[in-house]
């Protein structure tokens, strides 16, 4: 029987060692620790550096990922490409190893018309027996997906093929229009890193896909508010919105250089390693104040009330 696809399934990001390898054990310490915080699954997706991986390596990700999960969460395995065919393949490399859904970004590097959207995710969702999850990264590449694609393709397919993952601005507007226009069926998740899952929450998000960089935050967040803990809920979420503030200065790498930096300083992993190019190195300064703002964090965890 399908496992459900809820609450806080965090996105993997990709240890890499110094020759720019990946380092399996360092994933393996991720994953085991991920599921230890609380969180229900896992995904891959745009902060796993997928679009900066080599093919080979995104089948060796998947593959390991799926092997060390083994079966103890919902793996969720990003094969947005930018080519359908590029696409299928990676679909089909998750179905084969066992993941439980897969999510896609449309291709980045053309500006695609309705038309060609619903083709292409039409073709996902028939290649493969698993749901699909269509995520909208405009927040960070490409363009915003219409309302329209999101409701056609609930319609072909149906609400337990077809989930969503928008992540254009106004977020919180866009989430709404998108639950109104289906009539309540579309299930949605957050893919805002935590800034906006409180707002997200209330407008009957089914689940977050935050880094894995403030997953013990979030996770005590998530269950605040689904115990409508008011109090736990702004205690936790405004060291959560000022950590990920802090992250969008420098917009894609901002997080991942973050997010790598939390990891090796918790013992995840091996060292801070990003796969090149990348515009944006954390300086002194916005260490310290990350720093700060984590034990903001921390004394919210050890006191939510």
């Amino acid at each position: 029987m399908p496992r459900p696809l809820t609450g806080v399934l965090p996105v993997v990001h990709t240890p890499l060692r110094a020759d720019d390898s990946i380092d399996v054990a360092s994933l393996r310490r991720e994953i085991d620790w991920a599921l230890e915080v609380g969180a229900e699954g896992l995904c891959t997706g745009m902060v796993s550096e997928l679009l900066r991986l080599t093919f080979g390596e995104r089948l060796e990700l998947t593959t390991a990922i799926a092997e060390i999960n083994a079966g103890r969460g919902v793996f969720i395995a990003g094969v947005g490409a930018e080519s359908t065919k590029q696409a299928l393949e990676y679909a089909r490399a998750a179905q084969a190893a066992g993941c439980d859904a897969v999510m896609a970004i449309p291709p980045v590097s053309t500006a695609l018309p309705d038309g060609q959207l619903l083709e292409y995710f039409g073709t996902l969702a028939e290649a493969v027996d698993l749901p699909l999850v269509v995520q909208d990264s405009s927040g960070y590449v490409g363009r915003p997906i219409s309302l329209d694609v999101f409701v056609q393709l609930l319609d072909r397919f149906g609400a337990e093929k077809i989930l969503f993952k928008p992540e254009a601005n106004p977020t919180g507007p866009r989430l709404t229009a998108l639950r109104e226009a289906s009539g309540g069926r579309a299930r949605i998740f957050d893919g805002s890193g935590g800034l906006a899952l409180v707002d997200c929450y209330r407008r009957g998000i089914v689940g977050t896909m935050p880094g894995m960089e403030f997953l013990p935050g979030i996770v005590a967040l998530w269950r605040a508010l689904e115990r409508r803990d008011e109090r736990a809920i702004y205690r936790l979420y405004l060291p959560i919105c000022a950590l990920v503030s802090l992250q969008l200065q420098a917009g894609f790498d901002g997080f991942l250089a973050v997010e790598k930096y939390i990891l090796n300083k918790r013992g995840l992993f091996a060292c801070e390693v990003r796969r090149k190019p990348y515009a944006w190195d954390l300086d002194q300064e916005t260490r310290r104040e990350l720093e700060r703002l984590l034990e903001q964090l921390d004394a919210a965890l050890a006191d939510p009330s």
